[in-house]
């Protein structure tokens, strides 16, 4: 059982199945801890219990950002993203009409533009 705090860096290089062990392990570990705090364990122990916790996280925070990289590389050319991995913003943001649509101009205002073009003054100075 592992004795140390876990560090998300050393995390990061392993495997899927390496840390899926590993959180197994933090897991069975985490059980003796609170059977031995409701038997009248020494303090160390107890202390354990919170790091062994923090680690389950870490764990299970490094497999979701694995997840969602590889999620990302497989949707990264494709036309519509899944609504997690899109950009969040606000929900005025998203309702928006993108930069494209607010420049498109109907076809009276084309001709309007043509056969009213802006007038320009000279300036005497």
């Amino acid at each position: 059982m592992p004795s140390s705090k876990v560090k998300a860096y050393e995390l990061q290089s392993k495997s899927k199945n390496d840390l899926t062990k590993q959180l197994n392990e933090l897991k069975t570990e985490l059980l003796s801890l609170r059977v031995q705090k409701i038997l009248g364990g020494s303090a160390s122990k107890l202390t354990r219990i919170n790091i062994v916790r923090k680690s389950i996280a870490r764990v299970l925070t490094v497999m979701n950002q694995k997840q969602r990289q590889n999620l990302r590389e497989f949707y990264k050319n494709k036309k519509f993203l899944p609504l997690d991995l899109r950009p969040k913003k606000t929900r005025a943001i998203r309702r928006r009409l993108t930069k494209h649509e607010e420049s498109l101009k109907t076809l009276k205002q084309k001709k309007k533009n043509i056969h009213f073009p802006i007038r320009k003054y000279a300036v005497k100075a």
